[in-house]
């Protein structure tokens, strides 16, 4: 499985989320910092998707709906 990705911690106290979000807004902090994409993952994923037929296709997004939409 890949990684999670880690966001940063929100700040407790109610002054630093403020400060965060402004600077956020402004363009002075990054709000995602998220590492580069494996470039070699990226790649399978096309070749995999380049061999899938369509009736094929059809059945993986229709069990991933059932999946999604499943009762809990």
């Amino acid at each position: 499985m890949g990684e999670k990705r880690k966001q940063p911690s929100r700040p407790r106290d109610m002054n630093e989320l403020a400060a965060r979000i402004g600077a956020i807004a402004t363009g002075q902090l990054a709000e995602d910092a998220a590492p580069p994409v494996n470039a070699a993952a990226s790649k399978r994923g096309n070749a995999r998707a380049a061999k899938l037929t369509p009736a094929r296709r059809k059945q993986i997004a229709r069990k991933a709906a059932r999946a999604r939409w499943k009762t809990r």
